[in-house]
């Protein structure tokens, strides 16, 4: 079954082009990027497996311009590898927040567009770009089916002792107040890649997953399922992250917005997108920066790299106090699969566990692809798993797809 896999943002649309023979076996056809949707400067790179990849800069006002563009790419007699539409059997969709309306990947109807778009509101930079891209497919594919996947999905099996707020009941009632989490799609791909790698029973084992990148939660899995994660009723609870600030005192909040006169959006603006590396260092939200400023020795770039390591030491911690232990702690995303330093670090305060580091698996990590970073001594397996969210949309558009032939 041929899958289009497509992500959207704000002005940009993610895509991947899969051959889905099974759950197991398939080939990557094309992937690609549109840019910058709304701007003089927008443009799509394509890059067809095998081949050379193209960039075109071309307009494009909207979404929808958008969807038609990177259909056109994937028909180009040049530079394409579809004959024409018909060959695309399917679409899946990644949604960032689905509430607790879902608790796992749906077709797409009006109830579910529906829903989608109240948790707008809980996501209001990602949620409704998704439903243009939806809505844009539907437009130039009216008759292919379409499936989305939610980053929240995986974490529904948390208790409701994990994920509700210490606050009057009234507003998880009327407001739908609660702890939801994200990056679950890629929390439950790298659990289950690292499981198998390291042979593990998913079925019976205590994970630990670390997805470290511009966002990043950390997530406690025991016997295939989240128990509990750092996110919250937004992407901004948690860990310090690229732009975003992570655990504050909420009183700080009413403070600022008193004494810097600022509005609602205005604070919401400096919590999600003025803090994390780049508030705290005043240079960059790019860890890599930080890393190199840091060896200028950068005093500010320092405590945010010490900052990371100390939110995600403290986090592992106690998820391994919740499991009663840990079998498997796993790293994954930009900062996870490519910075051997922060992994190095953050096992060697989780020595009193016994985990041990395996140096040169450990560096050459980013190179080897999925591998065991752990020694053959440690008490407990570590592992870096590339993440691939769009593999995991596939197998579930390939299934409910499929259920609707039947």
């Amino acid at each position: 079954m041929i899958i289009l896999v497509i992500n959207c943002g704000s002005s940009s649309i993610k895509y991947q082009l899969l051959d889905m023979k099974n759950e197991e076996v398939y080939d990557l056809m094309a992937k690609g990027l549109v840019e910058k949707i709304g701007l003089p400067d927008a443009n799509i790179t394509h890059k067809p497996t095998g081949r050379e990849p193209v960039n075109i800069q071309v307009s494009i006002p909207d979404h929808q311009v958008g969807m038609k563009l990177v259909l056109d790419t994937l028909v180009n007699p040049e530079y394409g590898v579809l004959k024409n539409f018909d060959d695309i059997e399917a679409v899946g969709h990644r949604i960032v927040q689905g509430a607790d309306f879902f608790s796992g990947s749906a077709i797409v109807d009006e109830d579910v567009l529906r829903k989608i778009e109240i948790c707008c509101d809980f996501a209001p930079l990602h949620n409704p770009a998704h439903l243009l891209g939806i809505r844009a497919v539907s437009q130039v594919l009216p008759s292919v089916p379409q499936v989305v996947t939610f980053d929240t999905a995986f974490h529904q099996t948390m208790q409701p002792y994990a994920y509700m707020y210490a606050l009057p009941w009234e507003y998880y009632e009327k407001y739908r107040i609660r702890r939801y989490g994200a990056h679950g799609t890629s929390h439950e791909y790298v659990s289950r890649r690292g499981a198998k790698l390291a042979g593990i029973d998913i079925n019976n084992s205590r994970i630990i997953t670390c997805h470290l990148g511009n966002g990043s939660s950390i997530t406690a899995i025991k016997d295939g399922k989240c128990v509990d994660t750092t996110m919250g009723f937004t992407p901004l609870e948690g860990m310090i992250m690229g732009t975003r600030c992570g655990n504050i005192d909420a009183s700080i909040v009413p403070y600022l917005m008193k004494k810097e006169n600022l509005s609602p959006d205005e604070m919401t603006a400096v919590l999600n997108k003025k803090s994390g590396f780049l508030g705290l260092s005043g240079r960059s939200s790019d860890l890599r920066d930080m890393n190199a400023a840091a060896l200028e020795g950068d005093v500010k770039a320092k405590i945010v790299l010490k900052k990371l390591t100390y939110d995600t030491i403290k986090n592992v911690g106690g998820f391994i106090s919740e499991l009663n232990g840990v079998d498997l702690i796993v790293f994954t995303a930009g900062i996870g699969e490519n910075n051997a330093r922060l992994r190095r670090r953050i096992c060697e305060n989780l020595s009193y566990l016994g985990v041990r580091i395996d140096e040169e698996a450990n560096i050459n990590a980013a190179k080897t692809g999925e591998t065991i970073i752990s020694a053959p001594d440690s008490s407990v397996k570590v592992a870096m798993i590339p993440t691939n969210e769009e593999l995991v949309i596939a197998r579930d558009t390939m299934r409910l797809a499929s259920e609707l032939e039947d």
